[in-house]
């Protein structure tokens, strides 16, 4: 069975051609799935008979099943998704006044080994696909109701966005057009541990999402204990590839620093961050640590953040703290897939049934 999710809007026409069918049943199609929430075929009910058998013989629109579904007081919700091949996953709704924003992942695990994150713990094993990272959107569009609409993506989840661009971008640009999600650019981040290649990359093919920038460390000593991969690459090099985007993509960019307790919340390292974004139009956001369980990191005291805080606001720094969202549901990255035993099936995974129909 193919993922129906994999193919472009031009794919799907070409197989409806291929099979003596009108192009124009590919957008019925599109808006079933992307508006109208179908979670199958049958629901299609403006499509005859005999094409919904047909694709029911040779397309999923859901490949995964779901392991855990949490919901926390706050409003947020998480999903542990499971792949046919067993591989999990995992995704987040979070709700902020009006703001319905989805984290999405691009890998199963993450190769780039900061110390602090569950994602990274058991490496990488694959690159999700183009139809997986759609139906991670679909599915957390799925459980709002029929009132919400999602605004914003967040390229966050578990793996190096960056290191799938093949695969994400085709994603995004689904995500992003009229007959799918309507989320335009200005309304997607993708984040990165710094990959200067692949942000090059990025910004020659003139793309016009925002870039966050995962830096954690205001030196390379530091940054290396902290994001092991920095070895090979050093800030410098980091810094000078996000410049070269925000010169040619014009948003700008974001910095993300987690502070970890008495690791690199310091006011010498708050001084190093001012001068390190000194004339950059940057925007620093700042993320106390979300304990996980096994390892020795800590989120650092109330004094040791307002002090931190207070060294880069006086300096001048464009500097916010994220709001911890989701701390009792696991919501930080790689925390509920390590929650949950690998079953040797996915007999307890729970499937997504259709939505209701007014």
């Amino acid at each position: 069975m193919r993922h129906l999710l994999d193919l472009s809007l031009a794919e799907l026409r070409t197989w409806l051609a291929d099979n003596g069918l009108p192009a124009y049943r590919a957008a019925q199609i599109q808006k079933w799935i992307y508006e109208k929430r179908a979670a199958s075929f049958d629901e299609m009910t403006d499509l005859p008979r005999d094409l919904r058998e047909r694709l029911v013989g040779e397309f999923q629109i859901f490949t995964s099943t779901t392991v855990a579904h949490k919901i926390a007081d706050d409003g947020t919700e998480k999903l542990l998704l499971q792949w046919p091949d067993g591989q999990r996953i995992e995704c987040v709704l979070i709700r902020e006044g009006k703001r319905r924003t989805i984290c999405i992942s691009t890998q199963v695990g993450c190769a780039m080994g900061c110390v602090f994150c569950a994602s990274g713990l058991d490496g990488v094993a694959r690159n999700l696909t183009t139809g997986e990272i759609l139906e991670q959107m679909l599915l957390l569009n799925r459980i709002q109701s029929t009132e919400e609409r999602l605004s914003n993506i967040v390229v966050m989840g578990m793996g190096e966005p960056l290191a799938n661009l093949d695969r994400l971008l085709p994603a995004l640009d689904q995500a992003g057009r009229p007959d799918g999600l309507g989320i335009g650019g200005r309304h997607i981040t993708i984040s990165t541990v710094g990959l200067p290649p692949a942000m090059d990359r990025l910004t020659a093919m003139k793309t016009n999402y925002h870039l966050a920038v995962s830096l954690h460390a205001p030196n390379d000593e530091l940054r290396n204990q902290i994001v092991p991969v920095n070895k090979n690459i050093r800030i410098p090099a980091i810094l000078e590839a996000a410049d070269r985007f925000f010169a040619d993509n014009g948003r700008r960019l974001t910095f993300e620093y987690v502070l970890l307790g008495e690791l690199n919340d310091r006011p010498e390292h708050a001084r190093e961050l001012v001068e390190l974004l000194r004339g950059r139009t940057a925007l620093l956001n700042v993320i106390p640590y979300n304990a996980v369980a096994g390892l020795p990191y800590k989120t650092p005291s109330h004094k040791a953040q307002e002090r931190f805080l207070n060294i880069l606001a006086e300096a001048g720094v464009n500097v916010q703290v994220r709001t911890r969202k989701g701390d009792k549901i696991d919501a930080a990255c790689g925390q509920l897939r390590r929650s949950f035993p690998q079953p040797t099936d996915a007999s307890a995974a729970v499937t997504i049934e259709p939505l209701a129909t007014n």
